[in-house]
């Protein structure tokens, strides 16, 4: 093991853990070597320095502000088809700018496989660097003519209860197919040349993708791993001949990223033209599926037998294997971090703010060999000051604040240390308490962050104060990490410090809450949605995939009839008294 343990220490990997309860965890030989031969012999030892001048991420203008945040897929409209979509983006980017936000929060808009129902996160992408293609409105593309045998099922899709991906996918992709062949056949000179500037954008990136998407279809349902041999690891020049065997097929899918690249900065510059200081906010997941295009596509940088994960913590006893592939770190300073940089761009491409989904893998990563148990995992170190210079750098270069979410088990010193780069922190209320469990003053929080109720992976506001998340995971046979007992305890702190700090609210109300929080120092605050609405069923529960219909449920009310809703009036009224609307 005096061979290992070297290793270990030469390539990051750390000798062991403690989880949140202070139990040390050390890590198992068999972890160790296979970690060591997934990063290969000869890698680079990461450099981990220190910096010291180095430039600071974008800030904003300085004013405290809030943001209305959605998941965009389960945006309910009477136009749409069963899918929310970048039109009901822009309907949403003119109620929330009239209510006074500066934001739009967003869940990951990375290209997904719209044909696989049980990967509906948004947080295991095919890619992170394009978009999926399912958040287009077919309706708004110039070369879309209306099919009425499509009609009566489009409408059944847009009255269900659940988003049925399979079904959308299927249908809108058949209408943006018939869009794109008019397109080829009769696209203005003006509709092309735009077209040829986007394809010579994004290039090589853009032709992989495209042909990733074409030969997934030709070899379904095997794994890229498993296709013929020349299609596992292709060369340029193979790529080349491909795109022109399969001309039409590869230019469909450049077109459907081109039509979703175009909706999106459509809405970022309607956010601009309503005066939201800051505009989209959108979430970057922290991997990737180890299945889809980017992993295919940068085979010597990511760790493919390799999963991301977290050990235990008090709401998941039992650790948490999330199932995508890591970048190799002793690989990621390559071409002065060109692949992070790329990344950084597409992230920040249409965004005023970026959210760093798990941030603290910029400083290391709970790796997980495939086919161990979430508990046997170990960090890796990351290269991470220099890593944060360049989120720095390109956030300045976008003009974009970048949040980081940095929850979980934070090491000693994290926090600094990212601040001093200039990203801001991530507060959830549910979490800010003393050792007794009370909850804190809101002039505790930070001012350099973005403060919140809950996020996607904890209970809604009203699912909170009902114990309702508690008795669904005990119904699905998961421990949800609290007793009733704890439950009740933390609903009275919680309408004691609300009685006392947002006065005039009904403290059932979520209005209540968000002023509680309109009031803490923090610079943003966000809130979603779900909880305006009162919705009772948490977005995803982490663990689960068939025993919950996790990124499946749509909002209760028709984004058409938000302008109207009592309890979003009430929040945005909550803000306005703070000081915080966007509205002068």
């Amino acid at each position: 093991m005096d061979d290992l343990a070297a290793r270990a220490e030469q390539y990051g990997v750390e000798p062991g853990y403690h989880d949140v309860f202070g139990g040390w965890h050390p890590i198992r030989k068999e972890t160790l070597e296979r970690l060591l031969a997934a990063m290969g012999p000869g890698a680079e030892k990461p450099q981990i320095g220190s910096f010291g001048a180095h430039p600071v991420a974008f800030q904003g203008d300085g004013r405290r502000l809030w943001a209305l945040a959605v998941q965009l897929y389960g945006v309910r409209s009477r136009r749409n088809w069963g899918h929310g979509d970048f039109t009901d983006l822009n309907r949403l980017v003119e109620v929330a700018a009239a209510r006074g936000a500066a934001a739009i929060g967003l869940n990951p808009l990375h290209a997904l496989f719209p044909d696989r129902p049980e990967q509906a996160s948004p947080y295991g992408p095919n890619s992170r660097i394009f978009l999926n293609p399912l958040y287009i409105d077919v309706e708004a593309i110039p070369e879309f003519v209306p099919d009425a045998t499509h009609a009566s099922e489009i409408a059944a899709l847009r009255a269900t209860e659940m988003v049925d991906y399979p079904r959308v996918a299927r249908v809108k992709l058949a209408a943006l197919r018939a869009a794109y062949d008019r397109f080829a056949a009769t696209a203005t000179a003006e509709r092309r040349a735009d077209f040829k500037a986007y394809r010579q954008e994004h290039g090589d990136a853009l032709l992989r993708f495209a042909a990733f998407e074409c030969l997934r279809r030709r070899y379904a349902p095997k794994p890229w791993p498993q296709w013929p041999q020349p299609w596992r690891r292709p060369d340029s020049a193979s790529l080349h001949a491909f795109r022109q065997e399969r001309c039409s097929d590869c230019e469909f899918q450049e077109f459907l990223q081109w039509a979703a690249d175009r909706q999106l900065r459509a809405c970022q510059e309607n956010t601009r033209r309503r005066g939201m200081p800051i505009g989209l906010y959108i979430d970057l997941a922290v991997g990737i599926d180890p299945q889809g295009a980017d992993a295919w596509s940068q085979q010597d940088a990511v760790l493919g037998d390799i999963s991301v994960g977290a050990p235990p913590d008090e709401f998941n006893p039992a650790g948490q294997d999330w199932g995508l592939a890591p970048i190799n770190p002793n690989t990621m300073a390559h071409n002065d971090f060109a692949p992070m940089r790329k990344l950084m761009r597409a992230a920040m491409r249409h965004a005023g703010a970026i959210r760093l989904d798990h941030v603290l893998g910029l400083k290391r990563i709970f790796m997980i060999p495939r086919g161990m148990g979430a508990t046997d995992g170990a960090y890796v170190r990351y290269p991470f000051e220099q890593l944060l210079n360049v989120v720095a750098e390109e956030s300045q270069r976008a003009r974009c604040i970048v949040i980081g979410e940095d929850l979980g088990t934070v090491p000693e010193g994290f926090r600094e240390t990212v601040s001093r780069f200039g990203l801001w922190s991530y507060r959830v209320m549910l979490f800010e308490r003393d050792h007794q469990g009370r909850f804190l003053a809101p002039e505790t929080y930070p001012v350099d962050a973005l403060a919140t109720f809950n996020t996607h992976d904890l209970a809604t506001h009203r699912g909170w104060l009902t114990g309702h998340d508690l008795r669904v995971k005990r119904g699905i046979g998961l421990d949800p990490g609290e007793t009733d007992e704890s439950r009740d305890w933390a609903q009275q702190k919680l309408r004691e410090i609300l009685h006392e700090r947002a006065a005039g609210y009904d403290v059932a109300d979520f209005a209540a809450a968000a002023s509680f929080l309109a009031t803490t120092s923090s610079r943003l605050v966000c809130v979603a949605l779900d909880d305006i609405l009162g919705v009772e069923d948490q977005i995803n529960i982490p663990g689960t995939v068939e025993q919950h219909p996790n990124w499946r449920r749509k909002l209760p009310v028709a984004i058409e009839d938000l302008d109207e809703n009592e309890e979003l009036r009430r929040v945005s009224q909550a803000f306005a008294q703070s000081g915080r609307s966007a509205v002068s």
